[in-house]
């Protein structure tokens, strides 16, 4: 039988006494994998919220291409949030509350221009699927570490997903000029 650790209140990322969630993973594991996890948490809901930005403001000849890729990924994007979410508090951590707590952890930048060329759009949301794989993949190396096998598994199919989002990016802005031909 493993052994299940009580964790201590108020450590950083780690649950109050009311949230505290029985674990065998060790306290400085859960610190350290929820931190980890609340950084991918932010960055995802920032890449959501980009995607679904160029979604709604992408224009030109291949709009309704552009368009409905982008509604797609962004609603795979977003279907990742609850499960990372919860995995932190299966961890036992605690995680985001707020749009400011994401503002705090996000390593994307944001874009708040009022207009985006679409094959701008294309590579900036490839470079972010590239950011956010290579952050998964050392998250995935911080699970091994800690023998957090359920966070790794899930890290695997969202890898390939976000390669997957990441191949149909590049293909579709392969050739294309700043009006999208």
């Amino acid at each position: 039988m493993a052994k299940v650790t009580k964790l201590k209140p108020r450590e950083a990322g780690v649950s109050a006494a009311a949230l505290d969630t029985p674990t065998d993973i060790s306290p400085q594991a859960v610190k350290e994998l929820s931190k980890a996890l609340n950084t991918l948490l932010a960055d995802t809901f920032a890449l959501y919220l980009k995607t679904k930005n160029f979604h709604w403001h992408v224009s030109g000849p291949h709009f309704r291409s552009y368009h409905l890729l982008l509604d797609e990924q962004s609603d795979e994007i977003y279907a990742t949030t609850d499960p990372i979410a919860e995995r932190v508090r299966k961890l036992g951590g605690t995680t985001i509350r707020s749009i400011s707590d994401i503002s705090r952890h996000q390593t994307l930048k944001d874009n708040n221009a009022e207009f985006v060329p679409p094959l701008d759009m294309l590579r900036e949301l490839m470079n972010d699927n590239k950011t956010c794989i290579a952050a998964m993949r050392k998250l995935h190396e911080l699970c091994d570490k800690h023998d957090d096998v359920a966070t790794a598994s899930l890290l695997e199919n969202y890898i390939d997903a976000a390669e997957r989002r990441n191949w149909f990016l590049f293909e579709a802005s392969r050739g294309a000029g700043q009006t999208g031909h």
